[in-house]
């Protein structure tokens, strides 16, 4: 069965692995969400630089980090930070990001959302009220 990346994170969102947010939560709170993607062998570097490319000036996308891991050689970890659920759910649908998904597919041996949350602030983001 072939997943997109965000596609499967998406979903895996909505069919509340995390837990059920209120549509008032999601409308005014920052959305977040934590990934583990494992690429296939010898190819997590470019996997990683597919997906660093396909998410320049996202609208609404205040944080979005790529990280090795460093006890395993093919995974990575995806941290993102969003204005919105709705903000994060628009981005799916953008030229770059569908691109970046094609183009990245064939690296990918599995995924998996770690966690869904609702960032507070910290460093770089700012508080909502």
């Amino acid at each position: 069965m072939t997943l997109e990346r965000r596609t499967f994170l998406a979903a895996a969102a909505a069919l509340g692995v995390a837990g059920p947010a209120t549509a008032a939560t999601q409308a005014t709170a920052m959305y977040g969400m934590i990934g583990k993607m494992t690429a296939r062998a010898g190819q997590r570097d470019a996997l990683a630089a597919i997906l660093i490319e396909g998410v320049a000036a996202m609208p609404g996308c205040l944080s979005y980090v790529v990280a090795n891991d460093p006890a395993d050689g093919n995974v990575l970890w995806i941290t993102e930070v969003w204005e919105s659920k709705d903000a994060h759910d628009r981005s799916l649908t953008l030229p770059s990001v569908r691109a970046a998904i094609i183009k990245g597919r064939p690296m990918i041996a599995a995924m998996e959302t770690v966690a869904e949350t609702n960032p507070v602030g910290g460093a770089g983001l700012r508080a909502r009220s």
